[in-house]
């Protein structure tokens, strides 16, 4: 019977200790499973300074440097054009030319007019000196020998009356084969063969235009023409060169033109009705492919800021107050509300002003993880190409 009393107690001991090893078991599984969520991850990028070149599109429209309408400077019948329409041609090239007889009739009697006053001017040169020996012998009166040096020098203006004549038939005949006065691309015959042409006629015969280089003529905000002077007086920019300020050409498919130009010129007159002021750009255009009246983007570097600092733009936030602010992981893994200013947008990006300082670490992904003063995890931000900010220049 003790034997039996004894098992039993032994029992309940080890029965009692597993009740325990359980109940404690039980207690550590009971605090693993509530999951506690860690702090969630966010991509975030390192700012740094760099110089970024400032650059400002602007719509604008090509124009022909020079532009010459070709007009006739005599009268007369068309008898030929010399020219394929919308070739290039060079200046002093023939274009048309106008019947030269009546101009070759006129030449010859003016030369004809001359010859016979070259002989009036012989005689009456040749009576002054008969005239002027016979005046030291007092063989002629000195009235008479002063009517002869009159005689003399009308026949010298006679002479010199009819020179003027013959180079005046010699430039009409000369001006009957219409030339060049450019070169450039002349456009199409706006006159035919047979037809009367005239100086006095309102209507030209073709027109040229010098097509490389050429002008693109845009307009830019006299208010931030004038912020950027500001800027550049006061030292927080600085100019792109000592030079006049590089632009450059982007056509309507986004697509850039190679050849850079140089910003000529800034109006010093504002328009009233829209407060710009007109700029002007100087491009090659050896290839032709620019051509008068076309519609551009005008790219122009106006300055560099050589410290800027640019975030994507998807990391810029608004705020209730309309301001802008990105968030800022500290080091104590916490995102921060920062408010900044922004200065222009650039591709892919925006240039932040005031309100961040290199080194700082931003978020640009993931905002609807988290609020204001959360913990997160930062982790590198992983961009796609359309995202990424442009490089500094």
């Amino acid at each position: 019977m003790l034997k039996e009393q004894l098992i039993r107690s032994v029992g309940a001991t080890i029965c009692a200790v597993s009740v325990i090893t359980l109940a404690a078991c039980s207690d550590q599984g009971g605090a693993a499973a509530p999951h506690v969520s860690g702090a969630p991850e966010v991509g975030v990028v390192n700012l740094v300074s760099a110089p970024v070149t400032l650059t400002k599109d602007l719509p604008g429209r090509i124009t022909s440097m020079r532009i010459a309408e070709v007009r006739p400077r005599v009268s007369g019948i068309v008898i030929e054009r010399s020219f394929q329409q919308g070739a290039m041609v060079e200046a002093g090239a023939v274009l048309y030319r106008i019947d030269p007889a009546p101009f070759e009739v006129e030449l010859e009697k003016a030369r004809a007019a001359l010859a016979k006053a070259e002989a009036v001017l012989y005689q009456a040169d040749r009576q002054e000196d008969r005239l002027k020996n016979l005046l030291k012998g007092e063989a002629t009166t000195q009235a008479q020998y002063e009517l002869a040096v009159a005689a003399e020098r009308q026949a010298l203006a006679d002479v010199a009356a009819q020179k003027a004549a013959v180079a005046q038939a010699q430039l009409n005949l000369d001006w009957a084969t219409v030339r060049a006065p450019i070169s450039g691309r002349i456009g199409r015959a706006l006159v035919t063969e047979g037809a009367l042409v005239n100086p006095n006629e309102t209507t030209h015969l073709a027109t040229i235009q010098q097509l490389d280089p050429v002008y693109a003529d845009f307009t830019q905000s006299v208010d931030e023409l004038n912020q950027l002077r500001r800027d550049l007086a006061e030292g927080r920019l600085k100019s792109v060169s000592r030079e006049a300020a590089r632009v450059r050409l982007l056509f309507d498919d986004g697509s850039m033109y190679k050849h850079p130009g140089r910003l000529l010129f800034s109006d010093v007159s504002v328009d009233p009705g829209t407060a710009k002021v007109t700029l002007r750009g100087e491009f090659p255009n050896p290839e032709g492919e620019l051509l008068p009246g076309m519609y551009v983007r005008v790219q122009i570097e106006e300055a560099i800021d050589a410290a800027g600092i640019v975030v994507p733009s998807q990391a810029v936030q608004r705020t209730t107050a309309g301001g802008s602010a990105v968030y800022v992981v500290n080091n104590e893994g916490r995102a921060n509300l920062q408010p900044v200013r922004l200065g222009r947008a650039l591709n892919g990006g925006m240039l932040i002003e005031d309100g961040l300082k290199p080194g700082w670490r931003i978020v640009v992904d993931g905002f609807q993880k988290f609020g204001p003063g959360s913990a997160v995890t930062p982790v590198p931000w992983k961009a796609s190409g359309s995202d990424k900010p442009s490089a500094p220049n």
